[in-house]
């Protein structure tokens, strides 16, 4: 039969659930031609092995493993390009999403009801009872809220993980998505010109079968990039956007630590100035490391003391070339202070590039 519907999982650590999800799929589909893209985040736990056994096995089992590249929304984006099925839905490989919606789901987008099908945890007759999340819960309510406004699109679960839709309207919209963070339905929904039709599955939310979340506490900060991302990021980028916030946090700290050692220690300039610079880039480099670059964060300690070696050494040249543009332009006869910004965007714009390349990026 010609290839029907397409299933996206986008693993991490996730190669205990990958068999018993895909019988799982096999079982709710029966004839329909299906195939699923295992799409993983080089699992330390060898997802993408067992992803491959599994698709030795059983040739409708697809694997995309990604080296350097992590993050939910990039790899659905991946997996709407990878395959010709005409409908592609995206779930979580954890067992929370539950595959028996999918044959309803993508009943409802052929006869024509709807340009989404959306798998609702607070949709009538959903149920959140085995998740035990209270916090997630709460912000999950939140962020509806706000998806709900920026959308202009009325269901209940907006942030919902669990989606179906026709692949050529992934891949039309594909060039104008942030790809930020784990939202990619929210993405969808807000690039979209005209307001989707949506279609809402109660979803009977479940337990994780194995294994711990991915998502940590800073989801909240990839939603709000992902807003920022759908509104001014055309003029600013978002991540340089994010970068320059945490370098203003950092110019605090720095004042703070300065301020803590001149006045109240009675330390010397030179040894507060000293400690205070290095506390900041400190500071800096380990709130850039948790937020901007989350998607590429270094992890154990021998990556962690490279990445801020490196991270030190390139404020050291973006802070040269502050000075430098700061001191040429104010002799030129510019007002300081307009001097002293100029500085101050060239340095950190300089920081940016280099950090994004030889600290979180590869050589």
């Amino acid at each position: 039969m010609p290839l029907d519907l397409a299933i996206i999982l986008p693993t991490l650590n996730e190669r205990g659930n990958l068999g018993p999800l895909v019988e799982r799929i096999a079982a709710a589909l029966g004839d329909t031609a299906w195939e699923v893209i295992i799409i993983d985040d080089d699992s330390r736990d060898g997802t993408a092995d067992e992803a491959r056994a599994l698709a030795l096995a059983n040739s409708r089992v697809r694997v995309i493993q990604r080296i350097g590249r992590r993050g939910l929304a990039s790899a659905a984006i991946e997996g709407f390009c990878a395959t010709a099925a005409p409908y592609v839905a995206v779930m979580d490989a954890d067992h929370q999403h539950d595959p028996a919606l999918l044959p309803a789901m993508l009943e409802s987008l052929k006869a024509g009801e709807a340009d989404i099908a959306v798998a609702s945890r607070f949709a009538d007759g959903a149920s959140t009872a085995d998740w035990d999340a209270p916090e997630r819960e709460r912000l999950s309510a939140f962020a509806n809220r706000v998806a709900r406004r920026l959308t202009g699109v009325d269901l209940t679960d907006p942030m919902s993980g669990y989606f179906m839709l026709e692949t050529a309207r992934a891949r039309a919209l594909v060039p104008r998505l942030s790809g930020i963070g784990f939202k990619i339905l929210l993405d969808l929904l807000a690039t979209s010109d005209t307001p989707l039709r949506v279609k809402e599955f109660p979803l009977q939310f479940a337990a994780r079968r194995e294994g711990t979340s991915k998502l940590d506490r800073a989801i909240l900060f990839d939603f709000l990039a992902g807003l920022y991302d759908k509104t001014l990021g055309q003029v600013i980028p978002t991540r340089f956007a994010l970068f320059g916030t945490v370098g203003g946090l950092g110019v605090i700290v720095h004042f703070a630590v300065l301020s803590a050692l001149l006045f109240v220690i009675g330390e010397g300039f030179v040894l507060a100035q000293t400690a205070a610079v290095l506390v900041a880039m400190s500071f800096n480099f380990w709130l850039n490391n948790w937020l901007t670059y989350r998607d590429k964060r270094l992890k154990g300690w021998g990556a962690v003391l490279r990445g801020w070696l490196g991270f030190c050494a390139t404020c050291a040249v973006g802070a040269f070339a502050n000075v430098a543009v700061a001191t040429f332009l104010e002799g030129k006869g510019l007002f300081w202070a307009l001097a002293a910004l100029a500085g101050i965007l060239v340095g950190s714009v300089w920081n940016y590039a280099l950090s994004s390349r030889f600290v979180w990026g590869r050589f």
